[in-house]
């Protein structure tokens, strides 16, 4: 990863790991792919490899992950799906020309098209979403119990009841804030 910006939230689900590139959106947002060579970075951890990404390509993935982040949020609190991200992301989905295919060891990888392009990618992201959103994986989505995050996330606990997006920051967060509190009402307890 190149020095000088913030780490990448990496989850196992594509879509909502992409809507995680804005984090804390409650509190002081922290945006990961703040420029092109980023978004270029974060597509080669999950196997979407290009060759570059321009400000307009950036710009269009940024729609994409605030398109996704709207409907995955309805989602999550079983509201009505917004009608602008529903169009948004089932044009990013039809537009690109990717195609999953199988490796030798019997895992699906994604081959953009020819010339690997930022749309490829994202057609990809997209695909993943109305996967998600759609119900047609095993798990649920749900929203970050921080009140500064409250991203959207998809759980796939076998109870289904996680709180936290990424337990190493949001959960520990609010963990330590929750200790300090105890130990604020009960001085004795810290000696």
């Amino acid at each position: 990863m190149r020095a000088g910006f913030p780490d990448f939230r990496l989850g196992s689900v594509l879509a909502t790991s992409f809507t995680g590139t804005l984090s804390e959106r409650r509190g002081n947002a922290v945006e990961r792919i703040p420029v092109p060579h980023r978004l270029v970075d974060w597509l080669a951890v999950y196997g979407l490899a290009v060759d570059s990404c321009t400000t307009a390509e950036l710009d269009l993935a940024r729609e994409l992950r605030e398109s996704i982040h709207a409907a995955a949020t309805a989602a999550a609190i079983q509201d009505a799906l917004p009608a602008p991200a529903v169009q948004v992301i089932n044009d990013y989905s039809a537009h690109g020309r990717a195609a999953a295919v199988l490796t030798p060891e019997g895992k699906r990888r994604w081959l953009l098209g020819p010339v690997p392009c930022v749309e490829d990618a994202l057609s990809v992201i997209a695909a993943d979403a109305i996967s998600i959103i759609a119900g047609e994986r095993d798990g649920k989505l749900a929203l970050c119990a921080s009140p500064t995050c409250q991203a959207a996330f998809f759980d796939t606990s076998q109870s289904r009841t996680r709180k936290w997006c990424d337990m190493n920051t949001c959960g520990n967060r609010q963990k330590k804030a929750r200790f300090n509190a105890n130990q604020g009402k009960n001085p004795r307890s810290a000696e």
